[in-house]
């Protein structure tokens, strides 16, 4: 018997790429080719929480959860793309 594992993801997955792409305008240094990255570096940096459906974990999460996720995403973004743009920088720098 094949199980299907297409639906399992990470839970932060869609709401660090949706902040990555809203906050890019404020980060002009960046190109499109770098966005990935900081998606990276802030995934990496949030605690893994894979589930199959989006709202699985929304469903059992309080409002008070949820506050502290989107605060988390928030400040692992923020660090991803200073962190990214510093790397960047340094490069050109070379």
């Amino acid at each position: 018997m094949a199980a299907d594992f297409t639906t399992l993801h990470n839970y932060y997955e869609k709401q660090v790429v949706d902040q990555v792409l809203d906050l890019a305008p404020n980060y002009p240094l960046l190109k499109k080719d770098h966005l990935p990255d900081v998606a990276c570096v802030a995934l990496n940096r949030l605690p893994p929480r894979y589930i199959r459906h989006q709202v699985d974990l929304a469903f059992h999460m309080t409002e008070k959860e949820r506050q502290d996720s989107e605060q988390l995403i928030q400040d692992a973004v923020k660090f991803a793309f200073e962190f990214v743009q510093a790397r960047y920088a340094m490069r050109a720098r070379r």
